[in-house]
């Protein structure tokens, strides 16, 4: 997964609340192989009519190239499906801008190189009722915490780990090994340590 630090794209608007994980792909979808994208099936019941035709007022369908969705409250609620972020990066979605996560959903999205901005409520509702049904240029920095979406400045908290994945391009194994040096160094300390605990026969307790 390729890192970033600065992002520039088109910011659209999804005045919703509460948005949950079977909005973002429903479950029918989910037997389709990754390797085939799942960019398809983000909000496919949002963005498509009975027959399967596509809603041309929806956002996505009216600015299929955005690539940062401004949301409401409780984005990502929901299952725990890992899914849901992964029919956001495939459609191009790089950041989602609203007041609240659902909490695995984040964990999931910043694994997958998404960033989920929390930002704060009222200023979130001013960009969406400058957005309307239109689009606009978006600056998303990692380093300043900060986004510009037009004329309106916004910023947002980020941990120093999520910033360090998300610029690294890592999940939760990628930044595990890369404390290689300080965990062998303890596993080394370890073994000498209590050299009764490897079990017998054991080649080499500190690998």
């Amino acid at each position: 997964m390729t890192g970033w630090t600065c992002h520039k794209g088109v910011a659209v608007a999804l005045p919703i609340e509460n948005v949950d994980t079977d909005q973002l792909i429903p479950a029918r979808f989910m037997s389709a192989p990754r390797s085939q994208g799942y960019g398809s099936y983000l909000l496919y019941d949002m963005s498509h009519d009975e027959a399967g035709e596509l809603v041309p007022e929806f956002p996505l369908n009216r600015h299929p190239g955005a690539s940062v969705l401004v949301s409401r409250r409780n984005f990502g609620c929901g299952s725990s499906r890992e899914a849901a972020v992964y029919a956001l990066v495939d459609h191009g979605i790089r950041t989602v801008i609203a007041p609240s996560f659902g909490d695995i959903f984040a964990a999931n999205a910043i694994n997958n190189g998404l960033l989920p901005a929390r930002v704060e409520a009222d200023a979130v509702e001013a960009v969406i009722a400058a957005l309307g049904t239109s689009q606009a240029e978006a600056v998303v920095n990692l380093e300043t915490g900060s986004t510009r979406i037009g004329d309106h400045e916004l910023s947002f908290h980020l941990e120093e780990e999520q910033r360090n994945k998300l610029a690294n391009g890592w999940d939760d194994i990628d930044l595990t090994q890369s404390h290689e040096d300080v965990i062998g160094a303890f596993k080394q300390d370890y073994a000498r340590r209590v050299p009764w605990a490897r079990p017998a026969g054991a080649q080499n307790f500190a690998t």
